[in-house]
């Protein structure tokens, strides 16, 4: 008798190929037929991500160049007073939306216009992009944005804001910030300047949670002023710190004014309520004509900054 473990194979170490039938040999990677559709169509999308980075690199170029040299070109107008330098700012901002449709393919299309009064007014904007910072100008008859005096001390660009008059606010003061700045809103109405501002403070990312501040609720009931709402999806073409400009048919729209006399409180839930049921109908239409702006959408999950 052999001995346990001598000349015998146990089951479990037996060699399980001796039970197994011939095999078709060695295995190979297994060979998947994809849709010649499908690669066309990852094909063509690759490329236009490619094109879009492109024109939007060359948009950023061509748009530093025209701002460096109009900014040069321009320095004897700001001793021409306030009207001639608003006048060249809006050359700069339309050619600049200019390049943006020529380059990038991003056209701006507007609606309520006859909503924008010729006198003074205060034009409270939804924020997503640049834009609407640049395109705004382009309308406004008399205008003057509401800005971080940081921006003053800016050399050359900081000459020409205050030399078209816009209305800075230092943040430094802190409770008497926002006197000083009502002070001079209401010093501007008085003027029939139309005065800009984006009541969130900031740029949002298209479908974000809005946060709109108190401030212009306080400038609506201190100057008397009416207030013409503005909804936007411009964020789906160019998102707040995005590189690429995509392009498409951009719509910004000016909506019913709200006249004076409301208590702050109410004006600003109506205010909040108009732009965002406005904003969120141009986003779904958006979407709805190009599925591939859902990118820039924020997700609903999504943290706001």
């Amino acid at each position: 008798m052999r001995g346990q473990g001598e000349g015998t194979i146990h089951p479990i170490t037996q060699d399980y190929r001796a039970a197994l039938p011939p095999g078709p040999g060695p295995l190979e990677p297994a060979h998947i037929e994809v849709p010649p559709g499908l690669l066309a169509f990852a094909t063509v999308l690759r490329n236009r991500t490619h094109m879009i980075l492109l024109r939007s690199l060359i948009f950023h170029a061509a748009f530093y160049v025209l701002t460096t040299m109009l900014a040069l070109a321009g320095l004897p107008v700001l001793v021409m007073g306030r009207h001639r330098v608003q006048a060249y700012a809006k050359f700069w901002t339309g050619s600049a939306v200019w390049l943006l449709e020529k380059i990038c393919g991003t056209k701006i299309v507007w609606r309520g216009l006859e909503y924008l009064p010729r006198g003074a007014c205060i034009i409270a904007a939804k924020h997503q992009s640049t834009i609407e910072t640049m395109a705004l100008t382009t309308k406004g008859a008399d205008f003057s944005y509401i800005l971080k005096r940081e921006l003053m001390a800016i050399p050359v660009f900081g000459w020409y804001l205050k030399g078209a008059g816009q209305v800075a606010i230092d943040r430094a003061k802190r409770g008497q910030a926002l006197p000083d700045l009502t002070r001079q809103v209401c010093e501007a109405i008085a003027e029939g300047r139309q005065m800009i501002i984006f009541p969130e403070g900031t740029r949002k990312t298209a479908g974000a949670p809005p946060e709109y501040k108190s401030g212009v609720g306080y400038l609506y009931t201190d100057s008397g002023a009416v207030c013409v709402p503005v909804a936007l999806n411009t964020g789906l073409y160019w998102p707040r710190r995005g590189l690429s400009i995509r392009p498409g048919r951009v719509t910004i729209a000016f909506l019913e004014p709200i006249a004076p006399g409301l208590d702050r409180l109410g004006f600003l839930q109506l205010l909040e309520s108009r732009i965002e049921a406005a904003t969120a109908e141009l986003i779904a239409g958006a979407l709805a004509a190009d599925p591939s702006l859902k990118r820039a959408r924020a997700r609903p999950d999504s943290a706001v900054s």
